[in-house]
């Protein structure tokens, strides 16, 4: 979402890095040009320039000017103010009492029942609590009965519903059911429109009136900008909501709605929806985007990413074998699955520091994913006794994988090539006790022998 807005704006630093020495006037050169960038990108012009006030500020300050790397305390001034623009540090959900109520509120369109869905996926597995759902929008019958499907397809307990019941019925049934039920975070799926209007928010007041919920959430459309905004303050002047999900980051919004929510609202966003997948639900750190936009990367989301996918008996055995120097194309495939549920290779690079200019440089090349399936293929097409000890890959061999994976021979030297300098390189880095990326969670206990 944020590409365009990135490559701007580092744009801009670049040049500023390039001076021998910082002053007034390049400086504000400097901000002109993230200014131009910002509102191309739809942010806020309010929040544009309390931005600029605040980095223009620090960087005229005497510690910046007579610094000898000015260039790189900049960068840090920017990226210090755009954790202030984006919310400061992440805000989580408050769902500490023992039963709580969830209100997902919204226009029509903004993908508020698959986020319901998404948010309770997301409350069992990483809050360890029991989420139930029920849908209390009247007016689009399709939305209980898609609601129930999701619900089914991930194993969360949905409350049936009557057509001809009210919200408000619906929504009583829906909390003595959850009470029968044990569920812990009852969420609602609210009806939408494709504008505010006053019948629904009387009748979204009323449903909170009635409900009390502990978080009510508003799912805003990325790919709105400014609109989205808009959207959010009608909202919360009538509802008084606790937050935000941001939808749709995965697509080609220009980022400034992310960046305008928290100064213009005081909401802070609580997640972002980066895909349809129901699993496709991420906390929003502040931080971390932050060092997306600025192309520090964001390595402890991949590492999570990571942690969720990688299996921990797979994991050690992998680390052993690396340090045996017996690690094989039949483990290789098996971390290629890995590397697949967590996005694949270009999802995962998007999250490494440096990303935006290498991408720069993979533009003339194959895209990574499609090396990637061809090395998947190749070995598909071996036997489990090739996978396991390549060097019986003579000619005869390699020309008949070579065929069965729609592939030339040379592609299967170089495979055979690249495997055995990687196998070496992990087995020496292993006994070096770096354990290749085996401690890449640290403290947040990462899983030993993931490739990533």
């Amino acid at each position: 979402m944020f590409e365009q807005l990135s490559d701007k704006v580092l744009g801009s630093i670049k040049k500023l890095k390039g001076q021998s020495q910082i002053s007034a006037s390049n400086i504000e050169d400097t901000l002109k040009e993230i200014r131009l960038s910002f509102l191309e990108a739809d942010v806020n012009f309010k929040v544009v320039k309390n931005f600029l006030d605040r980095v223009k500020v620090k960087a005229l300050g005497s510690d910046v000017l007579q610094s000898l790397q000015p260039g790189q305390q900049f960068t840090q001034i920017v990226y210090d103010e755009l954790v202030r623009t984006l919310g400061g540090e992440a805000v989580f959900l408050d769902v500490k009492e023992k039963f709580n109520i969830i209100f997902i509120v919204g226009l029509q369109g903004n993908g508020k029942t698959t986020t319901s869905a998404k948010l309770a996926l997301y409350i069992r597995q990483k809050l360890g609590k029991k989420p139930g759902l029920v849908s209390v929008d009247v007016y689009r019958p399709a939305a209980a009965e898609q609601l129930e499907i999701l619900a089914k397809q991930n194993g969360i307990p949905y409350c049936p519903v009557e057509l001809s019941d009210s919200p408000q019925v619906r929504l009583e049934k829906a909390k003595a059911w959850a009470e029968a039920q044990m569920v812990e975070v009852l969420i609602v799926d609210t009806a939408g429109r494709l504008q505010i209007d006053e019948e629904l928010m009387t009748e979204l007041q009323e449903l909170k009136k009635m409900a009390q919920p502990r978080e009510t959430l508003l799912v805003a459309d990325a790919m709105l900008g400014q609109q989205s905004v808009n959207v959010a303050e009608g909202f919360h002047k009538r509802l008084d909501l606790t937050g935000l999900i941001l939808t749709k980051v995965d697509g080609d919004a220009r980022g400034g709605a992310a960046l305008s929510f928290r100064e213009v609202t005081g909401l802070p966003i609580k997640f972002l929806g980066v895909g349809e997948k129901v699993s496709a639900l991420e906390v929003f750190h502040p931080d971390r985007l932050a060092g997306r936009i600025l192309d520090r990367g964001d390595v402890l989301t991949l590492v999570e990413k990571a942690q969720e996918v990688v299996n921990e008996k797979e994991a050690r055995d992998s680390a052993r074998k690396m340090m045996k120097n017996q690690f094989t194309l039949e483990d290789f495939l098996s971390q290629i699955q890995q590397l697949k549920k967590m996005g694949g290779l270009e999802s995962i690079m998007k999250f490494l520091p440096g990303f935006g200019e290498i991408s720069k440089q993979l533009k003339n090349m194959n895209p990574p994913d499609d090396e990637v399936k061809k090395i998947e293929a190749i070995i598909r097409s071996m036997t489990l006794k090739e996978r396991h000890d390549h060097r019986i890959l003579n000619a005869s061999r390699r020309q008949r994988i070579a065929t069965g994976s729609g592939t030339q021979v040379q592609d299967i030297n170089k495979l055979v090539k690249q495997f055995e300098q990687t196998q070496k390189m992990m087995s020496q880095m292993m006994k070096m006790g770096m354990g290749g990326l085996r401690g890449m969670g640290g403290r947040r206990g990462g899983k030993p022998g993931s490739p990533f």
